[in-house]
């Protein structure tokens, strides 16, 4: 007769002895006694992955995160073994694996530790799940920092936090409240001046501990899955964040109207309202590239169809906004309104392409339609079906780009907030519960949007947007901080939180400016648009229940400081388009925290408002009311403020001026920065001449400026133009040379290069090595010449 019905609590297993070791070239496995495998997988010099399997059995080797184009190989492999431990070298890195207990430690080639395992893998059977809580734990080095990890709404330091990944609709979320909208579940370390990073790909809710319970221990668990996670290093902080958007990918390039100002609320509606706001745009002369169309557009709420009492032609209407530069960007949702007579409900029902719960029902949950069914979109044929809705949107009516919402998914009035955990998924043919495929659920619907966008909108480059991400989503799309509040505290988490998406792979990324719950007053709203201008995504969106927030709604002063930011914004599109091209191309975020730009000095390791956008300008907004300015820290350097001309010397805080219409604003010297003119749309006007805004230096210091048609895909066969130019700073002297490749041809023919800081009156300027006369080059009394935009070099010499 069975007594004792219960289970035992066996807690926490660790490895024990290793007593197989093998290499398969770039693999290398290590089993020990209790049947646990380690894989180690070298990638690249300094890059390692790290499989852990238990009862000898790995799960199949699939993810949504890594780029089919990621980097891989390396120049140097050897192996070794003593008494107590293995080793493997790289050119880079040399790894530790203890014979006893499995637990790693990775060093450099000087023997500097750069991390190291504590208890280091160990697991708990999941007795209701089944499977393993699997869990990893690393020494805290001695004054270690820790940044990335999303879109987490607190310092940029995560020294002292601990996290979760479980993307989840937090309206009018709070500092510090977890979980939030995106699951990044990668963090970069820094101590004594060396760089690390680690990735762990596991979909499950995971969770990441700082030195929080235990000052001296790092730990990240998940609830399920393997233990599974990437190493780089760098030494350089740069290095460790390219390499790891190199592993989960980088967008392709946006259309340039994109990166302009766009205008959204919930909602904009009827017709005529939409027609009125766009009116307003052009009449007061406020540059505008986007309107938004939130779920009033549609016929009950539900995707892909229009009221049509509100929009009775929306063929007509969205050309009719094209004609005045407005593109129409449409809120798609994935929960499909249960109804027998909307196609796509019958589609879907026809081809069994909704979840379905444990026991075979369909799962239905609450959104704004009613009672919904939803899609599995990590079924392969439901995101081609998907893809394939889009067809009337995009190739009938106009529709220009696409912005999926409530894809975390979010369901309505459940405890959870979301579908229940037996829901069914197929997993691209690794088939799972809502457990495992919840956090890239929203990853999967937007791929699929994309892939439906790109498809119907060619030869036009898409534009999507999606508020719940895992890792690699950036490859399909850009995104936002989900649903925050019009308050100051609000300003500041936009700040930090773009920040950390843009070290956490995806920098195509905004806030809504104002706030999108609750009221902000015309001074709040200010200093967020001086702030959103320079964020990749710049939209200002709000819930239309707390009152307007267009650029007018407040007084003609605040008006006036929006309109000059805007219009700021759209002088800087080259240099924006540039920064772009750069994160595109070679994984280089485009905003850097100060720790990014200067890991070295360790007053930057704990800032959170100031950083560097792009390469060469340095930005800190207000973010308290009734300030006139602000202490800030520039960075070690010298730095032209943007607004005055004057040079500062960085490398301590200081108090910056900047009044309700100004931002801190500085220009690194020995920048080139180049300018269009104030356009109300891309495209509006045909540039002919570009600016250069050259801040002297004495020494040298390199930009680049690239180019091409803004929109299309001519660039991916030579059609664009990069421009490297070199500046070099003498005390007589000043020498620009130019560097170019690609075969696009500008509009313009020449630039107008404006000096900031020259230490000498202009005597003569060579081209080429041929002295030009001055009156052929316009110079004047502030520094300005003309010259062609063919130079090779550009040479001006002093008095």
């Amino acid at each position: 007769m069975i007594t004792n019905t219960e289970l035992e609590y066996k807690g926490n297993l660790y490895p024990n002895q290793i007593i197989n070791f093998r290499q398969d070239v770039d693999k290398f496995y290590f089993t020990t006694e209790n049947r646990v495998i380690l894989q180690i997988t070298v990638l690249r010099n300094s890059a390692l992955r790290f499989r852990y399997a238990t009862e000898e059995v790995f799960q199949p080797d699939f993810s949504y995160a890594i780029s089919e184009n990621a980097s891989k190989g390396y120049n140097y492999l050897e192996v070794g073994e003593t008494k107590t431990e293995y080793l493997i070298e790289t050119s880079k890195l040399r790894v530790l694996v203890d014979k006893k207990s499995m637990r790693i430690q990775i060093s450099d080639l000087e023997g500097i530790i750069i991390n190291e395992d504590e208890i280091g893998f160990h697991w708990e059977e999941n007795y209701e799940y089944g499977g393993n809580t699997v869990k990893m734990s690393k020494i805290t080095q001695n004054a270690e920092s820790f940044y990335g990890m999303g879109d987490k709404a607190t310092h940029s330091n995560l020294k002292g936090k601990r996290v979760h990944n479980w993307c989840t609709d937090q309206y009018a979320y709070g500092k510090d409240q977890e979980p939030l909208y995106k699951a990044v579940p990668f963090y970069c370390g820094l101590h004594k001046n060396i760089a690390y990073g680690i990735f762990f790909d596991n979909t499950f809710k995971s969770h990441f501990d700082f030195a929080h319970e235990r000052r001296n221990v790092t730990s990240f668990w998940a609830d399920g899955g393997e233990m599974n996670y990437y190493f780089f290093y760098g030494p350089e902080m740069s290095k460790v964040i390219k390499a790891y958007t190199n592993l989960t990918g980088t967008p392709e390039l946006p259309p340039m109207w994109a990166m302009g100002y766009h205008q959204s609320k919930w909602s904009y509606f009827p017709e005529s309202n939409v027609k009125a706001l766009a009116k307003q745009f052009r009449d007061m002369k406020i540059p505008c590239d986007a309107l938004y169309l939130d779920i009033d557009y549609m016929e009950g709420f539900r995707c892909f169809t229009w009221d049509k009492k509100k929009f009775p032609d929306p063929k007509r209407m969205i050309n009719e906004l094209n004609e005045d530069g407005f593109k129409t960007v449409v809120m798609i949702d994935p929960g499909i309104k249960i109804d027998k007579d909307y196609w796509v409900y019958q589609e879907a029902m026809k081809n069994d392409y909704f979840c379905k719960r444990g026991d075979g029902p369909y799962m239905r949950g609450k959104v704004w339609p009613g009672e919904c069914h939803f899609p599995d979109f990590t079924n392969p044929d439901v995101r081609e079906w998907w893809a394939e809705l889009y067809k009337e949107f995009m190739s009938e009516l106009g529709v220009h780009a696409v912005w999926n919402d409530m894809n975390e998914p979010a369901v309505m009035e459940v405890p959870s907030k979301t579908a229940p955990l037996d829901t069914r998924h197929n997993f691209d043919g690794h088939p799972c519960t809502h457990r495992k495929a919840h956090n890239v659920y929203g990853m999967q619907m937007v791929r699929a949007t994309y892939e439906g966008i790109k498809k119907y909108v060619y030869p036009k480059r898409p534009f999507v947007i999606t508020r719940a991400a895992y890792a690699g989503t950036q490859r399909y799309s850009s995104t936002w901080t989900g649903d925050n509040v019009a308050t100051w505290e609000h300003l500041w988490l936009a700040n930090v939180q773009v920040q950390r998406m843009c070290m956490s792979g995806m920098s195509f990324v905004g806030s809504d400016i104002g706030g999108f719950a609750e009221q902000p007053n015309g001074e709040l709203f200010a200093r967020w648009i001086q702030l959103g201008i320079f964020h990749p995504f710049c939209r200002v969106h709000s819930s239309g229940d707390h009152g307007d927030q267009e650029p007018w709604s407040f007084d003609s002063d605040v008006t006036d400081i929006v309109r000059k930011f805007i219009e700021l914004r759209y002088q800087l599109l080259p240099y924006l388009y540039t920064m772009f091209w750069k994160y595109s191309k070679n994984g280089e975020p485009m905003l850097k925290p100060l720790v990014y730009f200067d890991q070295e000095d360790p007053q930057t390791h704990f800032r959170t408002d100031e950083f560097i956008f792009g390469e060469h300008l340095l930005v800190c907004p207000v973010q308290e009311p009734n300030a006139q300015g602000r202490r800030m820290y520039i960075p070690r350097g010298k730095w032209y403020n943007y607004w005055k001309d004057e040079v500062i010397v960085g490398g301590k805080e200081q108090w910056v001026e900047a009044d309700i219409d100004f931002i801190p604003l500085f220009v690194k010297e020995g920048a080139i920065i180049p300018k269009f003119p104030v356009q109300q749309f891309v495209g509006e006007v045909e540039i002919q001449e570009l600016d250069l805004e050259v801040y002297f230096k004495l020494g040298t210091e390199n930009s680049t400026i690239y180019e091409d048609e803004q929109d299309g895909y001519d660039y991916k066969k030579g059609q664009y133009s990069v421009r490297n130019l070199k500046l070099n700073g003498k005390e007589n002297s000043l020498v620009i040379q130019q560097f170019k490749d690609g075969t696009f041809i500008t509009s313009y023919d020449t630039f107008r290069i404006k000096l900031h800081g020259l230490p000498f009156e202009i005597k003569t300027v060579e081209v080429d090595n041929e002295e030009v006369p001055l009156k052929h080059v316009k110079p004047n009394g502030n520094n300005v010449i003309e010259i062609s935009k063919d130079f090779t070099q550009l040479l001006i010499k002093g008095k």
